[in-house]
Formats: C-alpha cells, structure tokens, sequence
C-alpha cells in the first residue's frame, strides 16, 4: 500500500497528515496483536499439536488472520514512516526539492557520504528505523558532509544528545539509491547509546 503527500507545497501539513496515518496503523496493528496475545501464540508459534492436528486450545481462525493483517500493516507502517522521513526532511530542508531535482537530472546524489554504518544492534531505535549495515550516512538531521571540519563525528553525537525522544531523519545511500528514515533517539531501549549503533566516519576509496 502506498501513500500520497497531500500538498508537495506544504511538508509541514503532509507530516501531520502522515503521523495521523501513522498512528491508525498502530491503533489497528495492537489490536491484531492483542488477538494473539489473548491466544497466547506469536507470529511463529505453531498452529498444530505435534501430531499435526490443528490446536485446540487457540482460536486458529482468528490467529491466522491476526497473523495476515499484522504483515499487511507492518508494510503499510514502513512505508508511511518513509513518507514520514521525507515530509520532516522537507520542514527541516527546505532545499529538498531542489537537491532530489538535481539527483534526478544528474542521476547521482547531491550530497556526499560523510559516515558509514557498521553494525545495528537488534531491537535499537536505529534498527526500528529500518537503518543497516554498508548505509553510507549523507545527511543526519540537518548535518551533512560540510558540518565536519575533521574526521570526528562529534557533532552527529552531540545533535543526536540534544533531541533525545525527538524524530529525525536521515538520508543514506544503499546499493546506490538514495534511502530515507526516521527514528527517535532514546535511552533504555535496552542497549548501549541513544541509537544502538556503530557509525564511522566515511572516507570515498
């Protein structure tokens, strides 16, 4: 399922129409999930005894269809979170039109990889955001590759510190395209930093 920015002249009204999506999916998505709860089964627990006979302890048509609805609303929540990050890019970079026109025209990317990832912890903020390993970082919230003077990543550090349980996006080239994302840095999401990962600085071979 796709979705429409409702004005390209207004990013701030498509990011309050897409965070209204956003929050329907997750409304419909607990109540699928409460569905297997109340069964006492997850995505994978099996739905037949080791005999091979369908359980009869579960409500296996209700499960199955708990179970179908979750993956549907799974891919719609990916890809309104998508449209999510490039709305709050447009509020945040006004020059985004500009620069994804340039990118089109050019068939390259605007902006140059200043950080790469190598590795994302399970169950972090950066894992929740979709963000992996070999992401080449090209913007990070409003840092790109002319915020750093050196090879310190300091600055993505101390931005990330000052918006703690705030939305931000960030743009990577994967496999040669041009990726964006959103997540919220947090402490206590059961790992070490705010993002749960390993980000280095990026020098082109």
């Amino acid at each position: 399922m796709g979705f429409t920015l409702p004005n390209p002249e207004s990013p701030m009204e498509q990011a309050r129409t897409l965070m209204s999506k956003k929050d329907n999916i997750e409304a419909e998505l607990d109540t699928h999930i409460s569905i297997l709860k109340a069964n006492n089964v997850t995505m994978q627990t099996p739905l037949v005894d080791p005999e091979g006979f369908p359980r009869a302890d579960i409500d296996i048509y209700a499960v199955r269809g708990a179970r179908v609805r979750i993956i549907e609303l799974r891919n719609d929540l990916k890809s309104v979170m998508d449209a999510i990050a490039k709305a709050l890019e447009g509020i945040y970079d006004p020059a985004l039109v500009v620069s994804s026109a340039q990118e089109s025209s050019t068939g390259g990317t605007a902006l140059k990889p200043f950080a790469r990832v190598e590795a994302v912890a399970p169950g972090s903020p950066a894992a929740e955001a979709s963000l992996q390993k070999d992401d080449l970082v090209v913007k990070f919230g409003q840092l790109d590759e002319t915020s750093f003077k050196s090879s310190s990543l300091q600055p993505l550090a101390n931005l990330v510190a000052e918006n703690e349980n705030r939305a931000m996006t960030i743009r990577v080239i994967r496999s040669g395209q041009t990726v964006f994302l959103t997540f919220t840095p947090r402490k206590n999401w059961g790992g070490r930093g705010m993002l749960g990962c390993h980000i280095v600085a990026y020098t082109p071979p």
